[in-house]
């Protein structure tokens, strides 16, 4: 097994139905009961179910209508609230960072982390003892958030081991016993190996890890194509040398907006990156430098993100170049079911010097942090929209979120993660007390305000 460490060094966290989770932190009276996340529109796909909602056959990737037909009477289909997913996933990354200087964030709620660059011990009983302090302290930290979390010799093996005990599971898989582990497991349990390559490797047979060994780097290359088939040969071999690649500070800069309603239409989407583009030249002017590479951030209302990117000859810094080329790189994308956000950046930044054309700033801007991102709302409708799970404020009876809307009215619920569950009131959609609010504070810094 060339390239697999010869110590279990690194931990990946994966943290369990995490929008859910966050959900029935600050919202009380969905403790315990089954929870739905993502689109709640006719299209709308389920990001994320709660594992009460999962015990009646919810998934993620499943229609929002599919899930409805499968979840019982009193199920909440909330549409989400990125903002408060991004700040409980900051306190997580820090935690993570305390055990080491090496930590990957694959996503909002995944990361990796290099245990032999933090100098810890890694024997199973030190490992253990570690996983279990982390998994104890980031339930605190975020309020009651669970994780769940694998350590091994490599990526693979460590991802393989928080899904094979979740929920708030720990699984230590010791230098040399890779293969005990992985052979058993359904080739599916791979990563890249979807529905249709499984479908593929099951026709000829190969249904577990074990059967993958079995076959020559030709039969699958064959079967899958070169850079999968040589892939898949080195996952059955537990051969995987990737390393753990922290964050970089990002040399570019990017404008982003996030939009209370998703947007669907091609021209106000073309619109919005023609405004996001002069914003980036604006700071780019400002500081005397030009890109090369131009990439577009878009986010689908079921929170999955994308990125497209090109890269030009030479270096620009015009508004119009930048938007031309994120509105072609937008024709790329599936719009279908709307976005709820959209960034603009541009990277490869130069300076113009005589001489030295393509010198990198010694002080290079920074891509756009997510708590500073804008967020805006659509044109002001006659009529105020509500959505399910919106935070909002009462001038009365303080926070709540939106239980449900309709017909000109919005029924809220008034509580917060530190109160019990609290009281319903219906209002006019329009009444000037309520107002949309930020997500609350589960830490106990602020007060919650909600009364009855």
């Amino acid at each position: 097994m060339q390239g697999v460490r010869s110590e279990a060094s690194v931990l990946h966290l994966d943290l369990d139905a995490f929008f859910a989770a966050v959900e029935q932190r600050d919202k009380p009276s969905l403790r315990g009961k089954p929870v739905v996340v993502g689109g709640t529109g006719g299209r709308g796909v389920v990001a994320t179910a709660s594992y009460e909602a999962r015990a009646y056959g919810a998934r993620s990737a499943m229609s929002a209508a599919e899930a409805r037909r499968r979840c019982p009477p009193g199920t909440a289909f909330l549409g989400g609230r990125f903002a408060a997913y991004s700040i409980t996933s900051r306190v997580v990354m820090d935690l993570l960072r305390e055990l080491s200087p090496l930590v990957e964030q694959v996503s909002v709620d995944e990361a990796y982390v290099d245990l032999a660059a933090g100098g810890h011990a890694t024997d199973v009983d030190s490992l253990t003892a570690l996983a279990t302090d982390l998994k104890e302290r980031l339930h605190t930290a975020t309020g009651g958030v669970r994780g769940s979390v694998g350590i091994a010799s490599s990526k693979t093996l460590a991802k393989i081991g928080s899904e094979l005990d979740k929920p708030d599971g720990l699984l230590v898989i010791p230098a040399g016993s890779e293969l005990d582990v992985l052979h058993p497991l359904p080739v599916r349990s791979l990563p890249g190996v979807g529905p249709a390559t499984g479908d593929r490797l099951s026709s000829v047979g190969i249904r577990t890890v074990a059967d993958l060994h079995e076959r020559s780097l030709s039969d699958l290359v064959g079967l899958v194509g070169q850079a999968h088939g040589s892939g898949l040969y080195r996952l059955a071999r537990a051969d995987d040398d990737r390393p753990i690649v922290p964050d970089r500070e990002a040399k570019s800069v990017s404008a982003e907006r996030t939009y209370a309603t998703d947007l669907t239409d091609l021209a106000a989407l073309e619109h919005e990156i023609g405004s996001l583009a002069q914003r980036v030249v604006s700071r780019l002017q400002k500081d005397g430098t030009a890109g090369r590479t131009v990439t577009l951030k878009f986010r689908r209302y079921d929170f999955t993100t994308l990125t497209r990117s090109q890269t030009l000859t030479q270096p620009f810094d015009d508004a119009r170049t930048v938007g031309d080329v994120a509105r072609r790189l937008l024709a790329g994308i599936d719009r279908t079911g709307g976005v709820r956000l959209l960034g603009v950046g541009v990277s490869g930044l130069a300076t113009y010097v005589q001489g030295d054309l393509f010198a990198e700033d010694p002080e290079p801007a920074v891509a756009v942090l997510e708590e500073d991102v804008d967020v805006v709302a659509e044109p002001e409708p006659a009529t105020r929209q509500w959505h399910p799970g919106q935070d909002v404020e009462h001038a009365e009876m303080g926070r709540g979120w939106v239980w449900g809307s309709g017909l000109n009215r919005v029924t809220v619920r008034f509580e917060g993660p530190l109160t019990p569950p609290g009281p319903v009131r219906t209002y006019a959609g329009d009444d000037p007390a309520l107002s949309p609010a930020d997500p609350p504070d589960w830490r106990g810094t602020e007060a919650q305000k909600s009364r009855s």
